[in-house]
């Protein structure tokens, strides 16, 4: 194996094209390949980005040349597409949310240990510099024992009822695309999750415009996260303990600064600065677990993704948000 991780991006959206910005700025990653479902588009991205164009996703999972796949397609499409590259013998980093939901995920990780092949979502902000922040300071125990983590992330959007965030047939919703960010994080300052209560604003297409989540952890503690499409909110997640708390500033799944407020009125601000456009730090830790012969990231687990669609599972069985996949497989 060289030092070199050669990639293949799977789809050329939004997404896609952000992963290929930070490839470039990423130690020892090379785009080496990108599938789209027509040449054309294919071709038009590497012409951007760099490496080989392939007219199917298909084509691009049998390259022999690709190491790992970056799956950037809709969220409907993560299991078929993670599926297929992992039966090619890829290893994969999937974005986010994971799957549709847990039955999906299962099967997928199901799959990766069976093929001892390398799999993690793309959860990015858990190896930002500003959480390793956050959890050091918590461990020194500067703001004493925590109990509760209050975080929301939320825009206004004026995307029409057919664009993917309003879109069921897309996987559409606050929860999937916003909800997940407040939620992972929460899990990984609180632990696991024990009981779950929700409530949420539907949209006319069925899909969430807004929603909130109460959770009670496992090991104690409390976190009360909440998501919209329809209001600009702080998307600041705040850690309390008994003597102060910590903030992650504004935009919280990519601040570049954090806050710590004592009891006794003391306060700083320190600086999280990342690398690139933020997902380099998730391509860094893919690769050492890749060349480490790891299937999964001590950092985001097969269990943590497991659990956190478990949780998004029960809070769409309490706001009544059901999608295509959730029939599929009840009726397996």
């Amino acid at each position: 194996m060289t030092d070199v991780v050669r990639w293949g991006i799977l789809s050329t959206g939004r997404i896609a094209k952000a992963f290929a910005r930070a490839l470039k700025d990423t130690p020892g990653a090379v785009l080496a390949g990108v599938g789209s479902r027509t040449l054309d588009a294919a071709e038009a991205f590497a012409r951007e980005f760099g490496g080989k164009a392939y007219g199917s996703y298909e084509e691009l999972a049998a390259a022999d040349d690709i190491d790992l796949i970056y799956v950037a397609t809709p969220h409907p499409m993560h299991a078929e597409n993670v599926r297929m590259a992992l039966n090619a013998g890829k290893g994969v980093l999937c974005e986010k949310p994971f799957t549709m939901n847990r039955s999906e995920a299962e099967e997928l990780v199901a799959l990766a240990r069976a093929k001892k092949l390398f799999l993690m979502e793309a959860m990015w902000t858990r190896f930002m510099p500003a959480l390793a922040e956050v959890r050091r300071i918590v461990e020194s125990g500067e703001i004493g024992p925590v109990h509760q983590v209050n975080a929301e992330l939320g825009f206004k959007s004026e995307a029409g009822p057919e664009h993917r965030l309003f879109n069921r047939a897309l996987g559409g919703g606050a929860l999937l695309d916003l909800g997940i960010y407040p939620l992972s994080i929460a899990v990984a300052l609180l632990g696991p999750v024990d009981k779950v209560t929700a409530q949420a604003d539907l949209g006319p297409t069925g899909v969430d415009e807004q929603t909130g989540f109460l959770l009670r952890h496992n090991k104690g503690g409390m976190s009360v996260c909440s998501c919209s499409l329809r209001a600009r909110l702080p998307s600041e997640l705040t850690i309390a303990g008994e003597r102060g708390h910590v903030r992650m500033n504004t935009m919280f799944h990519h601040t570049t600064t954090v806050t710590v407020v004592r009891a006794d009125g003391i306060s700083r601000t320190v600086p999280t600065p990342f690398l690139g456009n933020g997902y380099v730090h998730e391509v860094i830790e893919a690769q050492r677990c890749f060349k480490a012969g790891l299937i999964e990231s001590p950092g985001m687990t097969h269990d943590d993704s497991l659990a956190l669609m478990g949780v998004m599972d029960e809070v769409r069985r309490q706001i009544g948000v059901t999608y295509a996949a959730d029939q599929a497989n009840a009726e397996e």
